[in-house]
């Protein structure tokens, strides 16, 4: 018999409510379980202490002896310390498609391109101005005849 710490779902349509537990693998989402562990609330905000309410001492017993919990429950392990915090990623369902990542490339290298010419137009107008102060300086301290007699 496999075991999985488990959610089932409770709660009326669009206000849901789970309750954590711990059923045979073969049994129906939100039929026949062993024990209650704990109720997720998730319409609570996440840092209200009502959101996730468990029976650790319970939870860690039911590890030890070879319960596999789903997915999202071991995201809520591993905030909390009872099991080895993996790293998540999103799946690749939530990435943009073909024509989009494309669009998105191109909007790229159409910002670098316009800011190399940004920079590039600062750096000669920077040259012109310092060929202009070099140009007015000299003939500003250049000596006139007339100061000489």
């Amino acid at each position: 018999m496999s075991l999985k710490i488990r959610l089932a779902r409770g709660g009326s349509k669009k206000r849901p409510f789970y309750r954590v537990v711990l059923a045979d693998s073969r049994s129906p989402r939100d039929g026949r379980f062993i024990e209650k562990l704990g109720t997720y609330n998730p319409i609570l905000a996440s840092d209200h202490p009502q959101r996730l309410v468990l029976n650790q001492d319970r939870v860690k017993h039911w590890l030890g002896v070879g319960a596999e919990p789903t997915d999202r429950l071991v995201r809520f392990f591993g905030q909390m310390g009872l099991v080895k915090a993996e790293k998540f990623s999103n799946p690749q369902k939530a990435a943009p498609k073909k024509k989009a990542q494309e669009r998105m490339k191109a909007a790229a290298e159409a910002a670098k391109q316009a800011a190399e010419a940004k920079k590039a137009a600062e750096v000669e107008a920077a040259v012109a101005e310092n060929v202009a102060e070099v140009a007015v300086e000299p003939a500003a301290e250049a000596p006139t005849e007339e100061a000489n007699a």
